[in-house]
């Protein structure tokens, strides 16, 4: 099976300029993306519905990793996609160009944290993404006892869809 992401490229800028605002003591920023799911047979397809930036408050010093958040950002991020059930995706940045990829911090906290993302919407994949400034990488959990799956494709959508409709055509 393949994992299709498609998202808004407005909203792509937008998260991107989002991860890169500076805080007060994290040297990085947080987000969860909540996306819709479409099973094609042969390929998993993600919708990005929403972002959600990590608040301030809910970010918690330690000089051991670039960003830590609380259980209150947890807890905000889980509730997002309870209703209606998306999946959650954990979302941050290393900028630069080309490909990114996971840190062992990330690896390691995604262990701890993903399985949580279960306990809210069981039925849902949830994952962890990073974003550099002009491409993604992600993985995917399918569920809470499987190991995760690359997110194979990542789609920017830009351009504004125009059908005809009868005799009108709808701008």
């Amino acid at each position: 099976m393949t994992v299709h992401l498609k998202i808004d490229g407005r909203l792509l800028d937008y998260v991107r300029m989002d991860l890169h605002r500076p805080h007060p003591f994290a040297h990085e920023r947080v987000g969860f993306f909540t996306a819709g799911t479409a099973d094609l047979g042969d390929r998993l397809l993600l919708t990005v519905r929403d972002y959600m930036p990590v608040a301030d408050e809910d970010y918690e010093i330690d000089h051991k990793v670039g960003a830590k958040i609380g259980s209150a950002a947890m807890r905000k991020a889980v509730q997002s996609a309870y209703r209606p059930a998306a999946a959650l995706l954990h979302v941050h940045t290393h900028g630069g160009r080309g490909k990114p990829g996971f840190s062992r911090v990330d690896l390691n906290s995604a262990d701890d944290f993903v399985p949580g993302f279960f306990e809210t919407t069981p039925r849902m994949p949830h994952g962890l993404l990073v974003l550099s400034n002009d491409a993604a990488h992600g993985l995917l959990w399918l569920a809470n006892d499987r190991l995760p799956v690359a997110i194979d494709q990542f789609q920017r959508i830009d351009a504004p869809l125009q059908r005809e409709w009868g005799p009108h055509v709808l701008a």
